[in-house]
């Protein structure tokens, strides 16, 4: 039909000719109303930003002269972040002259990646900027692990191991 019968039409139902697809031969246009269909976008929207995951990168700085206990907590919560699903930076800080033994930073560096190896893996080795070494972690993706079948009695399955 034409602009002006569908505009007419429009009218007399008391909704709103809305120009759907401008770019088809010839235009598509819909008669609706036009305030619910703008509600209606909006709750969509609200719907996908709840199902959204933000991702935070969260900082793990340590020294080359950490101790065994003091790394252990670190590593516990870089694990935790990574188990969270958010991405972990490793720094590796030195102080004055220790930058001349770097290479025992590097061995921190090298146990701690072996160490979040089955939880993350390196996304980022950003390397030696000034005296810092830094490593970016993300979390490994996880197989999804298989839903039980239900029974028909809607009772959950039970394994049985011979």
């Amino acid at each position: 039909m034409t602009p002006d019968e569908g505009v007419k039409r429009a009218r007399e139902e008391g909704l709103d000719l809305v120009e759907i697809s401008p770019t088809a031969k010839p235009p598509v246009c819909r008669i609706i109303d036009f305030g619910k269909y703008l509600y209606a976008l909006e709750k969509q929207e609200k719907e996908a930003k709840k199902k959204q995951h933000v991702i935070s990168i969260k900082e793990v700085k340590m020294t080359s002269k950490i101790e065994e206990h003091d790394y252990q907590t670190k590593l516990r919560s870089a694990i935790t972040f990574l188990e969270r699903g958010d991405k972990v930076k490793l720094s590796m800080m030195f102080r004055g002259r220790e930058i001349m033994h770097a290479e025992l930073g590097m061995r921190i560096i090298k146990r701690f990646t072996e160490d979040i190896s089955d939880v993350g893996e390196v996304e980022k080795n950003e390397g030696l900027e000034g005296k810092t070494i830094s490593i970016m972690f993300m979390p490994k993706k996880q197989p999804k692990k298989p839903v039980p079948a239900k029974s028909s009695t809607g009772e959950k399955a039970v394994k049985k191991e011979v």
